[in-house]
């Protein structure tokens, strides 16, 4: 572990890369304003609001249950571009990358909540030099940490021990894996993906993870290659345990679908290629009551790079942060249960990504 400037990303001439960030491009999208904004100027049939949508099933405003995890971006630095990046992260995202000074206060906002869960996430969260140092004060603490890895980060020389290192610490990873075939995979996540990808599952189960044990717990997280909602989890988990096994003998323990959210890098993809309206639609006309208490926003709280805190991921990267009583964003160095209770959660168009069809969070279905 190290300290002081973030390593840059190896990038080999098979790295997987499809694309360069919004902010790299000096795309308008790069700006959540403009997001925002283009969200509210989609035109759609019924209920478009999510509050009011929220209205007659006695969710607005919407508060907080009890916290329960920590989530926490570490920075959008990368090694991979993927096309439906919510993040907008990448090898170029050599800024936002959280300090020893936010972690430390990071562990120490830990004392003050209830939270059970640390959940570090980024861009690829073990390129952050504090990595190493939040799992372990998670660790110390008693939470259940997850490493949310792209999977291609394990193969660079600089993460080659990160498997059994993890393993040792019970830290159960979250690997994203968009489909079973190389091509689909390929096509969201950038060329050699998938190959790279099998490659560090085996890595993974070699350090025994992906056999049942809870202490060494695999879980893949699948988001759909396109304009469509995520299939249902328990079906397409049985499907993909058995595929994977079969083509490429590799195991995981479950399976987490998640929605493509319409705002960042997907939300450039869906209106380049005229599906934003369309998208739009279906998560309006696909919002599902009973999946609004399970979301996500409800039980987790997200702290920013520089130590800013949000409702959620989604919230963080539009850059909504949870506002106090005078106005200003709360911060990790003021985070409490007390802090944060009494807060109604901010919410958007993008909100319907969450409440469509089975429901969605980082925790896979909700309803």
């Amino acid at each position: 572990m190290t300290d002081g400037t973030p390593p840059q990303p190896e990038t080999p001439d098979d790295s997987p890369r499809a694309i360069t960030s919004l902010l790299a491009r000096r795309s308008p999208l790069a700006s959540p304003e403009a997001q925002l904004a283009m969200l509210d100027a989609v035109q759609v049939d019924g209920q478009g609001d999510f509050d009011a949508a929220l209205t007659p099933v006695g969710f607005h405003p919407l508060m907080r249950a009890s916290l329960e995890i920590f989530q926490v971006n570490v920075g959008k630095l990368c090694n991979m571009t993927c096309r439906h990046c919510h993040v907008d992260a990448g090898p170029d995202r050599v800024s936002e990358v959280m300090s020893r000074e936010t972690a430390d206060a990071v562990l120490a906002a830990m004392d003050r909540t209830t939270a059970h869960t640390v959940d570090l996430t980024g861009g690829a969260p073990e390129l952050n030099p504090q990595f190493e140092r939040l799992v372990e004060g998670a660790v110390a603490r008693g939470k259940h940490v997850i490493d949310r890895c792209n999977l291609t980060i394990l193969l660079t020389r600089r993460m080659a021990h990160l498997p059994t290192w993890l393993a040792e610490r019970g830290v159960e990873v979250v690997a994203s894996l968009p489909h079973t075939s190389s091509s689909t995979t390929d096509a969201q996540r950038g060329d050699g993906t998938f190959s790279r990808s099998i490659a560090a599952l085996r890595l993974l189960n070699e350090a025994g993870y992906g056999q049942g044990d809870p202490a060494r717990r695999l879980t893949l997280m699948a988001n759909p290659v396109g304009a469509f909602l995520a299939p249902g989890q328990a079906t397409l988990e049985r499907e993909w345990k058995r595929k994977l096994q079969r083509k490429h003998g590799v195991t995981f323990d479950r399976l987490l679908c998640l929605n493509n959210m319409p705002i960042s890098r997907f939300l450039e993809w869906l209106e380049a290629t005229g599906n934003l309206q369309p998208y739009l639609q279906r998560l309006v006309d696909a919002f599902n009551p009973a999946a609004v208490p399970g979301i996500m926003c409800r039980n987790t709280v997200s702290i920013g790079w520089d130590g800013t805190i949000y409702d959620c991921d989604f919230n963080q990267m539009l850059e909504l942060p949870v506002l106090q009583a005078d106005g200003t964003p709360l911060s990790v160095h003021d985070l409490s249960d007390a802090t944060l209770q009494p807060v109604p959660v901010r919410t958007a168009r993008h909100c319907f990504g969450c409440t469509a069809g089975a429901g969605s969070s980082c925790g896979g279905s909700t309803a």
